[in-house]
């Protein structure tokens, strides 16, 4: 007997998860989706990430590429692994040069 069941995809981590479900997540689009959620205004989010306000709409508009440098600071303020932060503008950086190469963060082993 064969099963008719779709098999869901192996997913390595949660980027890889929500990247599934709305296509490449940017740095851009994660930004305002928290900001959002947490029903903060652009002066208030842009306090708590340490930047203007200018700099986050600019950011948000697509208009300012995020660095690593400042995903590592945008992780540190929203108490996230920079690890992550880095690997959503790496993957961008290598999608909008047109680079086909899949980066991802090696799964850490616990210590024995």
């Amino acid at each position: 007997m064969t099963s008719t069941k779709k098999r869901a995809p192996k997913r390595t981590g949660a980027l890889e998860f929500l990247e599934e479900l709305d296509g490449p997540l940017t740095m851009q689009n994660f930004l305002v989706s928290w900001r959002e959620t947490e029903e903060l205004s652009q002066t208030e989010f842009a306090k708590r990430l340490g930047v203007t306000r200018a700099n986050l709409c600019d950011i948000e508009k697509g208009r300012r590429p995020v660095t690593v440098a400042l995903a590592k600071k945008f992780a540190k303020a929203l108490k996230h692994p920079p690890e992550v932060f880095v690997l959503m503008v790496l993957r961008q950086m290598i999608r909008e040069a047109g680079v086909e190469l899949e980066v991802s963060i090696p799964s850490r082993k616990k210590a024995a």
